[in-house]
């Protein structure tokens, strides 16, 4: 996949990606008075939200559960490592774009973009991740030994979003209706995603049509260990895992034969 030539390269400029990591976090609060509070903030306020809403105002339950907290944590689960997901997508699609001046201007190993948008994206899930952590412990909820199996699927998850955030990104610098394309199709993915519902809910006319969302089992495996404190069935991920994988590959294969026609492009 990625050649000894990439490595080294990633390698020289580890100071240039993380700088950039660096800055990325620190503009975000530049100007704010509580600055860098807020990446706790706003975290910390969705989980209470849901909690409140779902766990005390609405009463809503799980299937299969007896816990007041069930549907929060399932919810929890869900949108913030989908959030994870559609960040990395979002922002792989217009990271060529974006970079255009730095581009033209510097020259620097092309492939330390999308590694720098997979590390801000992980910087900002990993506070928020680590703070819902401490409501499971804290609510008693917390999964035990199996929340460990979590970091296979967070590395299959980011495999999956980079491969298709280099691919969309490539062709979105050729083809610019390519972005706006994948920003309605995610809205659709979202709501095709057992991620507010239970997939026991879906019709059975519809419920085998999961099959072809390779984010459904990924979710589903976090939920898994989230809420029932269970491994994830890893035989529903190998599918994703080479889908990962061809994606990646593929990303990497246009990257190499485009990247000079990119620049020219931008």
């Amino acid at each position: 996949m990625i050649s000894p030539m990439m490595l080294r390269g990633l390698w020289a400029y580890r100071g240039f990606v993380l700088g950039s990591v660096k800055r990325e976090f620190q503009s975000k609060y530049a100007n704010a008075i509580l600055g860098a509070v807020w990446s706790l903030l706003s975290p910390l306020a969705m989980i209470l939200v849901y909690t409140v809403i779902f766990a005390e105002v609405m009463r809503a339950k799980l299937p299969g559960s007896d816990s007041n907290l069930a549907y929060s944590v399932y919810l929890c689960a869900g949108i913030l490592t989908w959030g994870l997901f559609a960040e990395i997508v979002a922002r792989g699609q217009n990271m060529f774009i974006e970079q255009a001046n730095l581009l033209k201007k510097i020259s620097f190993p092309r492939i330390c973009l999308p590694l720098i948008v997979v590390l801000s994206a992980l910087v900002n899930f990993g506070i928020i991740f680590g703070l819902f952590t401490l409501f499971l412990i804290v609510s008693g909820n917390f999964p035990g030994l199996a929340y460990f199996a979590l970091l296979p699927v967070l590395v299959l998850q980011v495999l999956l979003a980079l491969g298709i955030g280099m691919v969309t990104g490539i062709l979105n610098v050729f083809f610019r209706d390519v972005g706006q394309f994948m920003t309605i199709a995610m809205q659709f993915w979202f709501w095709f995603t057992p991620i507010v519902y239970p997939a026991s809910i879906l019709p059975d006319t519809v419920r085998p049509l999961l099959a072809y969302n390779p984010m459904a089992p990924v979710i589903q495996a976090y939920q898994t260990v989230l809420v029932k404190g269970e491994l994830p069935d890893w035989g529903s991920l190998l599918p994703v895992l080479v889908l990962a994988l061809l994606l990646c590959v593929l990303g990497l294969r246009m990257f190499r034969k485009r990247a000079g026609e990119m620049v020219d492009e931008l």
